[in-house]
């Protein structure tokens, strides 16, 4: 009776994964060490701790922390995993969610993707290379907010990373006023960015000054880059 009781407590202290996990995990372009995380992250959830840290996870896998944190990334930009904010007790918490993974894995359908259609997850790569370093799990989901909440097009996403290299004013708030602006004129793709600021510069020459004294919050939404073919 005493060793039925034993192994009892050990079958009560199981965790289920859906098989189709298992069985597709490829075809949503997940590697070996992001199942892993996943299903470290989702442990975690049940135990209790729904944002646990890259140190945390690496803990329990045979790789380190630094790797834990690329898989992070990485399944963030396949938009696998976000992060969310909840409120507990009053104050305000990060958590991460797994239901765009849920989400895919459950109502996947084959999606033929219209000619032209530009891939996103170059973006990324993009970032970190102006960066000079990975970006944080918030900042991957600042461009995926960008790109899906708000249909923000990669081609301006990049063309006002561009620019705010350019300004010297590389950070996410800066790109994201640039974004904000664009749109707010009506600015939806980079020709028309180019000749937005064609038509600044040309009628900037024949303003009075007080007139171009009210306009200079403007000028650093057009650059050089606006000139260029590519």
């Amino acid at each position: 009776m005493a060793k039925y009781q034993s192994f009892q407590s050990i079958l009560s202290d199981q965790i289920t994964f859906p098989k189709q996990l298992l069985t597709n995990y490829l075809r949503l372009g997940i590697e070996e060490k992001e199942l892993v995380v996943t299903m470290q992250i989702y442990r975690f959830y049940l135990e209790g701790n729904a944002f646990p840290t890259p140190e945390e996870l690496s803990q329990y896998l045979s790789f380190s922390s630094q790797e834990c944190s690329k898989s992070l990334r990485s399944l963030m930009q396949k938009q696998l995993l976000k992060i969310e904010e909840h409120k507990e007790e009053g104050v305000l918490k990060e958590c991460y969610s797994l239901e765009p993974l849920w989400e895919k894995l459950f109502t996947y359908t084959p999606v033929i993707q219209p000619e032209g259609q530009e891939f996103n997850e170059n973006i990324f790569p993009l970032f970190e290379q102006e960066f000079g370093r990975p970006l944080s799990p918030f900042e991957i989901e600042n461009i995926n907010i960008w790109l899906d909440e708000e249909n923000q097009s990669p081609a301006l996403i990049k063309a006002a990373l561009r620019e705010a290299v350019l300004m010297g004013k590389l950070n996410f708030k800066y790109i994201d006023r640039i974004l904000r602006e664009w749109k707010r004129k009506g600015i939806h793709t980079v020709d028309q960015a180019r000749q937005h600021g064609k038509q600044f510069r040309q009628g900037k020459g024949n303003r009075a000054p007080q007139e171009e004294s009210s306009q200079k919050r403007d000028l650093s939404l057009y650059y050089n880059w606006l000139e260029e073919d590519s």
